[in-house]
Formats: structure tokens, sequence, C-alpha cells
């Protein structure tokens, strides 16, 4: 897998692939930890380590473990061991909700609805039978005639592998929209869409279906954080990242993403990402750029 995975980086960082839904990525050094949005999938690394932190956990992974990732989550990452002579090597596939839901009713599989909430980052001890369906994939790269055919039978095995592994239970939650993940997952898609906006809880409890007592413990359990500080995270990331890929000011991008008081968005920007804006825009300006992608 790793010599798969070092043939199809020939540089650094994210490349999404002719196989879709599939990303590989290539780092040469550790990096800074790094504010970015996480969402479905399944990540391996093949080589190096990784750290990464959802409220106030920590996750690491490395060759021994792979990460579930099942709803849309505001992390910090960080790449931990890597280096020029063996860059940090993983691979991130996309979990197609459609395909594991289909699976899940032809095994007769159902998720418990008394099941405790678990977050929404899991990570579990690699198997060889996901690790060689996870091989059989990276190979069809060298054959682009076969993708068409033979990727979606490869993922279709993969995630089979997954619901009946040791992360069933996890990968069910995601796979049925009546249960308690989908359900927070439909408030995570509000506020994704929407955080621009004042913020009504009581709004998003409805969406998910629950009593607001219920909906504020799930949605803890599930992001690590409130749905206010949910919103302030993909506020500040997004604003981030205008003022460096755009290049505005700190109040215009503020403004942009639903702040009205530059002092309060400079205030809250500081606290989450550890400098004002323009301090830490010039910190980032001087990264090389395949470590600002996560």
């Amino acid at each position: 897998m790793r010599t798969l995975v070092a043939r199809n980086t020939h540089s650094d960082g994210i490349f999404s692939t002719d196989i879709p839904a599939l990303a590989l990525v290539r780092y040469p050094q550790a990096s800074e930890p790094l504010h970015v949005l996480y969402e479905p999938a399944l990540c391996l690394v093949v080589q190096g380590a990784k750290q990464v932190v959802l409220g106030s956990d920590l996750y690491r992974y490395d060759p021994e473990t792979y990460l579930i990732v099942s709803v849309d989550l505001p992390v910090v990452s960080q790449v931990t061991d890597a280096s020029r002579e063996r860059p940090f090597l993983a691979i991130r596939l996309d979990l197609d909700l459609a395909t594991l839901n289909d699976l899940a009713v032809q095994l007769r599989l159902r998720p418990r609805r008394d099941q405790a909430h678990q977050p929404g980052l899991q990570l579990h001890q690699a198997s060889l039978e996901v690790g060689d369906a996870v091989c059989r994939l990276l190979e069809l790269l060298d054959h682009p005639e076969s993708i068409p055919i033979l990727a979606p039978m490869v993922k279709r095995e993969i995630l089979y592998r997954l619901l009946v592994g040791s992360g069933s239970a996890r990968i069910l939650q995601i796979a049925f929209a009546e249960s308690r993940l989908s359900q927070i997952n439909k408030a995570i898609a509000m506020l994704k869409n929407n955080f621009r906006h004042p913020l009504q809880v009581e709004d998003l409890a409805d969406k998910a279906g629950m009593s607001l007592s219920s909906f504020h413990l799930h949605f803890k359990q599930v992001t690590g954080m409130t749905p206010l500080q949910y919103q302030k995270a993909l506020r500040l990331q997004e604003a981030r990242r205008l003022m460096l890929g755009l290049s505005l000011d700190a109040a215009t991008a503020g403004f942009n993403v639903g702040y009205e008081s530059p002092s309060q968005f400079s205030r809250e920007y500081a606290r989450l990402f550890g400098a004002p804006p323009m301090r830490d825009l010039t910190r980032l300006r001087e990264m090389p750029f395949h470590l600002l992608e996560g």
C-alpha cells in the first residue's frame, strides 16, 4: 500500500485521483496544528502518523489504525511524523452513504436506537481484509481503463468490510437516515448552509426531530462542541479562507461570515487560531502551500 501511494503522489499535498471519492496525501514534514473541516470518510495512514483534536479529545493514528469520520466536523489536524526521506503518506476514501445503506439492508443490519452516542470520530485497528481491498483499489490507478467497471465493486467491498468489522456499530449509524447520528447530521447540514445567519437552536433541534434538551446532549456527544461553538468554528474557518485566498481585510471577512462587530471577530479569531487575524495570516503565508490543506 505504501508503494502504491508513493508511486501515485509525485509531489507534496492532497491529490484527487481518477477514482471518484479517493484522494491521496503526501507531506514531507510534520505540520503545525491546522483548523480544517473533515467530512465523512475512511482515513488510512500508510507511513508516518497524524493526530486530530475534536473538542477536548485527541485521536492519534498511524498504519496500525484507521479513522472513521461520520459527520462534518471542524477539527484541528496535525501531521506528527514525517520527513523528506520518509514522507507522511495517507489515503482518504469518502463514504458513500447510499451504498452503505444498500449493503446494510441486504445484510439485514439495523442500528440500535438505544445505543449510547459516540463522537463523530472513531479509531479502529487496521484489518487485513480492509487493507487488502484498499490495495486492490489503489492498483486500479495503474489500469485506468478498468476503473469505471472495477472501482465501484472494490469500494463496495471496502464498505462491506467496514460494516462487518470492529467499527460496524458506528458505520450502521451513518447508513440509516432514522439513526440518532443521521438526525444530528441533518442539523449539521442546516448549520453549514446557514452559518452566516443568527443561530436559532430551536430550529436545529426541530430539523433533527429532537427535543431541545436531547438535541443539545446528542450534538455535544457527536461533535465535541455546542451548536454555537460549531457555528463559530465554521464562521472563523471561512473568514480565514477569505482573507488568505481573496486577500480580504479582517473587518470585511468578518462581516461576510456574519460578524457585526470587528472587535468581536478579532477577539474570537485570536481565541481559536492563537493570534489576531493579521499576525496569523502573515504566519500562514510563510508556510508551504501543501501544509495549509490539512
